[in-house]
């Protein structure tokens, strides 16, 4: 297995403070491993904290977004920036949630390749767009998203995932941050 976060030699705080291992714990007994994305941010603890805190609101908070939905935001946001790290991580859990490997795996690939539904499509359409070519984002495109049952919180929540991945996947690129093995061989 490799041990390695990623590129940029940045020492953890040592010893963690309390709710930082308490936290990793929890990862550890809930996914079996602590995902290297919190790792890489053990050198900042308020920027770890930061970030666990917006992740936790955006991908578990309430919403009119299913788990799987952010999930799959996940995925093409990080598709489009061809992020390594996530396409591992959140590939394995559209995997994990949806009960279907070849899901997956072709979120990963193309998501038109998927087996999609109209609400599906249009969702990660919009993210693809927001991506891409955030400045050219206009009305038709969100009310592409109400027309399939979005209501307006729910894009606001569709852009916020979209933005939060498009974040964290240029901080992986920067500091090429490698996936945990264990999400490689998860729900297949």
């Amino acid at each position: 297995m490799s041990d390695t976060i990623m590129a940029l030699d940045l020492p953890a705080v040592d010893p963690l403070p309390e709710a930082t291992q308490k936290y990793f714990d929890i990862c550890q007994d809930k996914l079996g491993m602590v995902p290297n994305v919190l790792l890489a941010y053990t050198h900042d603890i308020a920027k770890l904290n930061a970030f666990t805190a917006m992740y936790n609101d955006l991908m578990l908070g309430d919403s009119g977004l299913s788990k799987l939905e952010r999930e799959m935001i996940a995925v093409v946001v990080s598709s489009v920036n061809k992020c390594f790290y996530c396409l591992v991580a959140h590939g394995a859990a559209v995997r994990q949630l949806s009960g279907d490997p070849k899901l997956g795996e072709a979120m990963v690939m193309n998501f038109r390749a998927a087996p999609l539904d109209a609400r599906q499509s249009a969702m990660l359409h919009f993210a693809e767009k927001l991506t891409e070519t955030p400045s050219k984002i206009e009305e038709p495109d969100r009310q592409a998203l109400r027309d399939v049952g979005f209501t307006d919180r729910d894009i606001f929540d569709i852009a916020s995932v979209a933005g939060f991945y498009n974040m964290s996947n240029r901080v992986a690129a920067a500091t090429d941050m490698q996936p945990n093995d264990d999400y490689h061989t998860l729900a297949r």
